[in-house]
């Protein structure tokens, strides 16, 4: 018991819980399970969160005490349970823009809250001021200023807090916070808790800055925050954030000295005194607002050059921002005055030439020299090559525009051509990233799959636009387009299944959900869609929510006389099971999965998929008869199943050649050896699957069967002893 504690126990069921964001890491709980259930005497429902963790640590330890030889099996899991190594990075805050007027009082602000010496409160500053007013610029300037007083790094991160629509969700935030200082995607904990838990840990002894760019709510940021001494967390806002204990540090407007100064420093200096007359009006206008004095540079630039600028037909005088949006719009050409207009009509997050081109109906080659005069004349941004994106207020000018001058059914129309242009791309990219599978939808059938040299250039492309493809649906569903809404989140499958990001994914599929309850409650679009949340709610370890969308898409696959569908989604409830430790029950599910597949005959659709998905239900079942101890019957069935993917003729069903799967199933029937005390068997299996896996690049897999053999090592030098 000499490594044995509650502390001790609560760690290995916390990282093994928290791994779970990988394929190797579901396995490696679920296998768990099987060993809280042996300890305890009794099956145990896996725990939801860090509440129900203590309490099943302290009921472990209560065992252990009187139980010597599952306390040495307790300690030698102990010590070979490790939480995966980060190699710290340090990260870098974009840089803002070459011409800043510098608040000295502000940031000297920033600098006494960085520097106040550390009673257990964590620093905490919010940089505040209205639109356009440069806080963001401030924030940028002041990380790039201070790169002496945090060593580590300034982090960085925009929350698009402009609208609730548009506002990052928590625990999104924190998976970039932790892509930011060197997490690798794999290893980011599926739950908000546990990643903030890891942030927290990595940062303990750091000097870093953390920027929280656009925030929209407290709720938002206050699991942001890190406690620890060396960090500063600033956040930028437009007003204070009740709930949020910070320093606040207001960016009102530039006096006239600085607002002269970014004119001379935007404008040239022939162009700006020949200008002369104009520049008091401009001042006045952009009432000391930095973004009004860029956008009035076009306008400077063209009257120094003797060219007539015609006045605005409104000129919004207690909004500065929209009054230089509406001088710079009625300076444009009218090809790039619709491109404004028309681009606008969704918070795109950041949209590419080819979808504004294709909402434009012009060529590619046409569109861009648009964009680029919209970016010239501070109407889009454009932070990545390519990429480019309205300010909050700018959209919502541009938009109202549209509506005025382009009329309902024009805006419409454009929104539509934006959503097949996404559908489009989704539905390519989706077929290119994961081969095989089945999906649902025209486009499915009638499109080629997309110009990627491999699936994970095409997991990329979809991992880009997200946020467009997330926006998309909400924009199809808007508009009444259930097959589009369907075939979208379809495309959205690989990015959950292999990239994880399953908050980001989470909205659009509710709005297919909620799509389907509409027009096709009884379809297999409907079933489909339902499978697709409860598999994303499953990975956010969400279940009672996931059961109700895994029985709702039985229902409707059964409903529509779709067996594959309703097979597939009585598994995915019993692979759900296997992650709650209910093995009973899962065993239950992968028996009544199997028995639908009966259903399909020979040349019905689906007919190809059964043999190999009657395998990974042999499988299944196999892995669940071991969670319950019956390790000779586990045996049985994973050892079918490894003939079936190796494609031996004693399979149960038809053979495939699968090696992933049969180094997978290699694995299954170590940890039920090693269970059942063959040691030395399970190690032979091990040495099997290893290249199988290497060959796979499957090297979470292979850090996984690391623990597993030194359980298997330890397991024969007790024999010999």
């Amino acid at each position: 018991m000499d490594l044995i504690s509650i502390t001790a126990i609560n760690a290995v069921l916390g990282t093994v819980g928290s791994g779970m964001a990988n394929e190797a890491g579901k396995w490696a709980w679920e296998t768990l399970g099987g060993l809280v259930r042996r300890t305890l005497g009794s099956e145990t429902r896996a725990p939801a969160g860090g509440a129900q963790t203590e309490t099943l640590a302290a009921a472990l330890y209560r065992v252990l005490a009187d139980d010597p030889a599952a306390a040495r099996e307790w300690s030698e899991l102990i010590q070979v349970v490790r939480a995966p190594e980060v190699v710290f990075r340090q990260p870098e805050t974009p840089p803002g823009p070459r011409f800043f007027m510098n608040h000295e009082a502000e940031m000297k602000a920033l600098d006494k809250e960085a520097r106040r010496r550390y009673g257990g409160t964590p620093r905490v500053a919010a940089v505040l001021g209205a639109a356009g007013m440069g806080t963001t610029a401030f924030a940028k300037s002041y990380a790039a200023r201070s790169a002496k007083l945090f060593p580590d790094g300034r982090a960085y991160v925009d929350l698009r807090g402009g609208s609730t629509a548009t506002a990052l969700d928590p625990a999104v935030a924190l998976r970039q916070l932790l892509l930011e200082v060197g997490v690798e995607a794999p290893h980011i904990p599926p739950t908000a808790e546990d990643r903030g838990r890891l942030f927290r840990r990595l940062v303990a002894d750091r000097r870093l800055l953390v920027v929280l760019d656009h925030a929209h709510s407290a709720a938002q940021v206050r699991r942001l925050i890190a406690g620890a001494p060396g960090v500063l967390t600033v956040i930028v806002a437009r007003g204070l954030l009740p709930g949020v204990d910070a320093v606040p540090v207001e960016v009102g407007p530039l006096p006239e000295k600085h607002s002269r100064a970014l004119l001379a420093a935007v404008v040239p200096e022939s162009e700006l005194a020949a200008a002369a007359d104009l520049v008091p009006l401009v001042l006045a206008e952009c009432g000391g607002v930095p973004y009004a004095l860029r956008a009035a540079a076009p306008r400077l630039h063209a009257a120094g050059r003797g060219r007539r600028t015609e006045p605005a037909a409104r000129t919004f005088a207690d909004d500065p921002v929209t009054g230089a949006a509406e001088r710079a719009y009625r300076a444009l050409e009218p090809a790039a005055a619709r491109a404004y207009r028309l681009l606008a009509l969704r918070p795109w997050p950041a949209f590419g030439t080819a979808m504004a081109a294709h909402t434009l109906q012009l060529a590619e080659d046409e569109t861009a020299p648009l964009l680029d005069a919209l970016v010239a004349a501070q109407l889009l941004q454009d932070p990545d090559v390519g990429r480019y994106r309205y300010r909050p207020e700018v959209r919502a000018h541009a938009e109202r525009t549209a509506a005025e001058e382009d009329g309902i059914a024009a805006c419409s129309a454009a929104v539509g051509r934006s959503v097949d242009w996404y559908l489009a791309f989704g539905v390519r990219a989706r077929k290119s990233a994961l081969k095989g599978g089945w999906t649902v939808g025209p486009l499915y059938e009638s499109l080629p799959a997309g110009p990627y040299p491999d699936e994970g250039r095409a997991l990329e492309a979809l991992g880009s636009e997200l946020g467009n493809l997330v926006q998309a649906v909400a924009a199809a569903a808007e508009f009444g387009r259930a097959e589009a809404v369907y075939q979208l989140v379809q495309a959205l499958w690989p990015v959950q299944l292999k990239a994880g990001r399953h908050d980001e994914v989470l909205p659009a599929l509710r709005d297919g959900v909620r799509t389907a309850g509409l027009h096709d409650p009884r379809s297999r679009y409907a079933g489909r869609a339902h499978s697709l949340l409860g598999l994303d709610l499953m990975e956010l370890r969400q279940y009672e929510e996931a059961e109700a969308q895994f029985l709702a898409a039985a229902a409707a696959e059964e409903a529509a006389g779709h067996p594959r569908g309703w097979a597939s989604a009585v598994e995915s409830l019993g692979l759900m099971r296997l992650r709650q430790w209910r093995y009973q029950e899962a065993y239950a599910c992968f028996e009544r999965a199997d028995r639908i597949l009966d259903g399909i005959a020979p040349g019905d659709e689906g007919w190809v998929d059964v043999p190999r998905a009657r395998l990974l239900l042999v499988r299944h079942r196999g892995r669940a008869l071991s969670g319950m101890g019956r390790h000779d019957e586990a045996r049985e069935r994973l050892t079918g199943a490894l003939n079936g993917f190796r494609g031996l003729a004693d399979a149960p069903y038809d053979t495939v050649d699968d090696p992933y799967n049969t180094a997978r199933t290699l694995c299954d029937l170590a940890v039920n050896e090693r269970e059942a005390g063959e040691a030395d068997t399970a190690l032979a299996r091990l040495d099997e699957a290893v290249p199988l896996l290497t060959a796979e690049g499957a090297t979470l897999h292979l850090r996984e069967l690391a623990r597993v053999r030194a359980l298997c090592v330890s397991a024969l030098e007790r024999g010999r002893d």
